[in-house]
């Protein structure tokens, strides 16, 4: 084998935690992919014997160019928050997105763009891949104190501050995920098994089809109202909103919708759609953990 094949031989080995890494940060498999095909460019021109720990070395400029990536993106970004293109792989299609989506998770892409581009990239390498400080402050050009604390920042946006204790969270939880199933499956029983007999939804005028009243009450009509919102549910995920248990919708990891959820004796009493991205802007959203 010459020297180059064995190169790209060692590479191959290192690019699914590679693709990892870049995915959790950049949130968008397509750039992902783009950011480790040029780290491996970038390892074709570069002499091996002057590289002490390959996967190190590797790891260390995939996370500058996601750096970058994220600045660049930070820079231009003239949107407002939660208001993206939802952004496709470029190789696997929206298929295996979704897959990458359901193993990093919807709320944490959505908490994740909340961050600054050195908070993300220090959260990731040290909560997500154990990378020591010590690295991760030449990656990000600071001290190893401030990459910790860059990280701790980071992790308390992440986790949030939750005003319910754990336990009432969990219970929260299985009302909230019983709710999103029931609403993609358009099951009508099992909305109006889960929803309150006097459940009130309040929603923003983005969210509803011309002519929609901002406000409906009842089991009844608020059920068969979310039999037409699976399409979107699907694109659903448990979240803390506002440090109660609610859910983010997500399409390709981009918020468009956040929705806070009132959970009272097991069921659902109240629910607001919020999609107008001043709302939005205002939310402390965070990682609902099981």
């Amino acid at each position: 084998m010459s020297e180059h094949g064995a190169l790209a031989e060692r590479f191959e080995a290192h690019r699914g935690q590679l693709r990892a890494v870049a995915y959790r940060m950049l949130g968008s498999a397509g750039e992902a992919d783009d950011a480790v095909q040029e780290a491996w460019l970038r390892l074709a021109r570069t002499d091996p014997a002057r590289i002490d720990s390959l996967e190190a070395w590797l790891r260390t400029v995939v996370s500058r160019l996601c750096l970058d990536m994220l600045r660049a993106r930070a820079a231009r970004r003239e949107d407002p928050y939660g208001w993206h293109a939802p952004v496709q792989a470029a190789g696997g299609g929206p298929e295996h997105e979704a897959e990458l989506i359901d193993d990093v998770g919807r709320a944490m892409l959505v908490v994740l763009d909340t961050l600054g581009p050195a908070e993300r990239v220090a959260f990731v390498l040290h909560d997500v891949f154990a990378v020591p400080f010590e690295e991760i402050a030449a990656i990000v050009g600071r001290t190893p104190g401030t990459a910790k604390k860059l990280a701790s920042r980071a992790r308390h946006r992440v986790r949030g501050a939750a005003a319910a204790p754990a336990a009432e969270l969990a219970r929260q939880r299985r009302v909230v995920e019983a709710f999103l199933a029931a609403a993609r499956d358009g099951d009508l029983d099992a909305l109006l098994a889960i929803l309150d007999p006097d459940v009130v939804r309040r929603a923003d005028a983005a969210v509803l089809p011309p002519g929609r009243a901002p406000v409906a009450r009842g089991a009844g009509a608020v059920a068969r109202e979310m039999q037409r919102f699976g399409g979107r549910a699907r694109y659903a995920g448990p979240a803390l909103v506002d440090g109660r248990a609610g859910a983010v919708v997500a399409p390709h990891g981009r918020l468009l919708l956040a929705i806070a959820i009132t959970v009272r004796d097991g069921r659902v009493a109240e629910y607001d759609l919020i999609a107008d991205p001043a709302r939005l802007r205002s939310l402390d959203l965070a990682v609902l953990d099981r």
